[in-house]
């Protein structure tokens, strides 16, 4: 982990967003230094878990950690989909699954997971901390933000302020696959793209009513910190807005 960068990025965040809530970051790893998440203490969803974290404590996930399936697999640690997904995400089968509708019918959800990008986890496990806890030994890969409309307004402006084309992007999906797998998908393109993600009615529970998450690969999140100082964020129509972000 680059230091000097963490540090930077701390000082520039307290200047430009106030006491906004610090984002958290994943890596992964084959090492346990970090402790693994407990299922027999907290609940089931990879978001709701992720709580832990916001508030500083980093937690380890593995295939036997995250207790949901959906979120074993858009963590990378398993292709299992389960039984009668299409009927689950779409109008369900009565007595047998209580369809979400999320989806019109089964068959455009068998058509939507046709397309729905592969996944395998690079290492055994996903260890997520919050920014201000990293150490030199981290790597992260992917930075997520927690953000309240004004945050979110500032960080969507600064991701397209070096771009010609759209820098950020919001695929239907889980709430955990728009914090995990696809930033994570993004970080090998030649311009990586921002998601903008926790539009998942079953994952938004776990989250305050005005928060919509902002993920962001490290080479992209490394640009955004070095344009802050010569962005919109400097001008008094920027001051403006900082000057209502809420206390975290």
């Amino acid at each position: 982990m680059n230091v000097a960068l963490k540090e930077m990025f701390v000082r520039l965040w307290k200047e430009y967003f106030d006491d906004a809530e610090l984002p958290i970051v994943f890596y992964y790893t084959d090492e346990e230094k970090v402790d693994e998440n407990d299922l027999t203490t907290s609940g089931q969803c990879l978001i709701a878990n992720l709580v832990k974290v916001r508030k500083g404590i980093p937690l380890r996930f593995g295939i036997d950690s995250i207790g949901c399936p959906g979120g074993r697999r858009y963590a990378g640690f398993s292709e299992t989909i389960s039984k009668d997904f299409e009927y689950f995400l779409s109008c369900g089968i009565p007595g047998i699954v209580e369809g979400e509708r999320y989806k019109k019918s089964p068959e455009l959800v068998r058509k939507v997971m046709k397309r729905f990008p592969k996944f395998k986890a690079p290492n055994e496990f996903i260890v997520f901390k919050r920014w201000d806890q990293l150490d030199e030994s981290d790597e992260p890969e992917v930075v997520i933000f927690f953000a309240e409309p004004d945050v979110l307004a500032g960080l969507f402006t600064l991701a397209n302020f070096d771009e010609i084309e759209e820098g950020v992007i919001a695929p239907f999906g889980s709430g955990c696959s728009s914090i995990v797998m696809h930033p994570y998908l993004e970080i090998d393109n030649k311009k990586p793209r921002c998601v903008t993600g926790m539009f998942d009615i079953s994952a938004r529970p776990y989250v305050n009513s005005d928060i919509i998450t902002f993920a962001v690969p490290m080479a992209k999140f490394t640009r955004m910190v070095e344009n802050i100082q010569e962005s919109f964020l400097i001008t008094p129509t920027w001051e403006k807005i900082r000057k209502r972000i809420p206390q975290s």
